[in-house]
């Protein structure tokens, strides 16, 4: 099946997969050929993609991936390849989102914010960097 990976500054991959893990806001899924249509939303976390033999992780911090019997298309809010995610890069993800739950608590509205510092924490230690701790 086809995968693309777009984020808004560049396409990020474009290859023939078997398989695409996907960290759905709603749970991690699993996508292969033949797959039910579905569009689902993202939450921080690392998506992977088995391709020719290869497995290839990238970072993402959101966004949507659309689900078709052609393919699969993820469009990241933001998106790096592992191998090239470095300590500054998950300090300002992390910052994003420690704004964002300063917002939503002026605003009287935590739950979702304080899930996704609680899912940047989570990359940083899957991907083996720190996060800084979390105001909350």
């Amino acid at each position: 099946m086809q995968f693309d990976l777009v984020s808004p500054e560049r396409s990020l991959a474009s290859m023939e997969a078997t398989s695409v893990q996907i960290p759905g806001a709603d749970g991690d899924m699993t996508v292969m050929a033949d797959h039910a249509p579905t569009i689902t939303t993202l939450r921080p976390g690392v998506l992977k993609v088995d391709a020719g033999g290869a497995s290839h992780e990238y970072v993402v911090t959101g966004g949507f991936a659309e689900i078709g019997v052609a393919g699969v298309s993820v469009l990241a809010e933001r998106a790096v390849a592992r191998g090239d995610m470095t300590q500054d890069d998950m300090d300002a993800m992390f910052d994003e989102a420690q704004d964002a739950y300063n917002r939503a608590k002026e605003a009287g509205y935590v739950d979702d914010a304080a899930k996704l510092l609680a899912d940047m924490a989570a990359v940083g230690s899957e991907i083996g960097l720190s996060t800084k701790q979390a105001s909350l």
